[in-house]
Formats: structure tokens, sequence, C-alpha cells
């Protein structure tokens, strides 16, 4: 073990941001998630959603793209490389405040 102190990233800390990013981070590198599926499925509502994908997007950890489908407005939201290795941290750190032991 290390003594190393435990950091958690903030900004995916927080419960609705690491829902948000346990979906984007779960697609393949290519693949990218509708702002619907996402309101819908975590059930939240527009302006908290978008919130909370602006918190997301400034930290540079998933990005927005607007685009019409059948004449119809749609963004998508996917996960950026620096996205998914703070996400990679962000679970071995929790890992590492999970198993800690003090020392004896």
């Amino acid at each position: 073990m290390t003594d190393e102190p435990i950091v958690l990233d903030e900004t995916i800390h927080q419960s609705t941001r690491l829902r948000i990013m346990t979906m984007v981070v779960g697609q393949a590198d290519s693949d990218r998630l509708a702002y619907g599926f996402i309101q819908q499925t975590l059930d939240l509502t527009g302006g908290n959603l978008t919130t909370h994908l602006r918190k997301l997007e400034e930290a540079d950890y998933l990005v927005m793209t607007k685009e019409f489908v059948d004449s119809k407005p749609r963004t998508w939201v996917q996960a950026t490389p620096m996205g998914r290795r703070a996400f990679t941290e962000y679970l071995a750190n929790l890992e590492r405040a999970l198993n800690w032991q003090p020392n004896a």
C-alpha cells in the first residue's frame, strides 16, 4: 500500500455526473449516446442534465455534438480520451479507498 493520499475527482464523484460518466465510458470509443436517452435513463430534467453535461464538458471529460436527424435537432454525448483516463483513475482511487487499511 502506498502512503499517497487517496483523492477522488470531485467532478466525477458527484452522483449524477458519476452516473453520466458510467454510461458514456461504458460505450466503445467511437460510440456516443443521445441526450434524450441519457435523460430518460437517468430520470433527469433537461436543465439538470444540461448543467451536469456542461460541467463534464468544461473538464474535457466529454464532448457534445449537435446535428439534425429527420429534420429534428439531436444532441450526442461522447466520452473523450481524457474523460476515459479520468474515469479509470477515479475507479482506481475508489478501489484504493475501499481497500484502505491503517498502518499496523
